[in-house]
């Protein structure tokens, strides 16, 4: 699996002395995803994590996030895990939501 902050930008910044200090990682931006008819619904079962739904709906376990943004009152954002029996939103139309993250965040 790659790393899920592999398009977030690194900083370094200058100590007074003029030493870099640590790098830390920028601010990621994730798009809005519209509802669509074209979504999917499913209740979730013991087991299911973002990651692999996303494996099992997109064919690239990176894009949790897009489920994750379409379901903000049912998913916790800092977590791949999902309670069981939770109906949760899966976009299909993922091209556009894709190509907006990338714009927003210059990668």
């Amino acid at each position: 699996m790659a790393n899920r902050y592999s398009n977030t930008s690194i900083y370094n910044i200058a100590t007074k002395l003029g030493r870099l200090s640590f790098p830390f990682y920028g601010t990621t931006k994730y798009p809005e995803v519209p509802l669509s008819t074209s979504d999917i619904y499913a209740i979730t079962t013991d087991g299911d994590r973002l990651d692999l739904l996303a494996q099992q709906f997109y064919g690239d376990s990176t894009l949790y996030w897009i489920i994750s943004i379409a379901n903000p009152d049912k998913i916790n954002m800092s977590s791949l895990f999902i309670l069981e029996g939770t109906e949760i939103r899966i976009p299909q139309n993922i091209s556009s939501i894709v190509n907006q993250f990338y714009l927003l965040n210059n990668t």
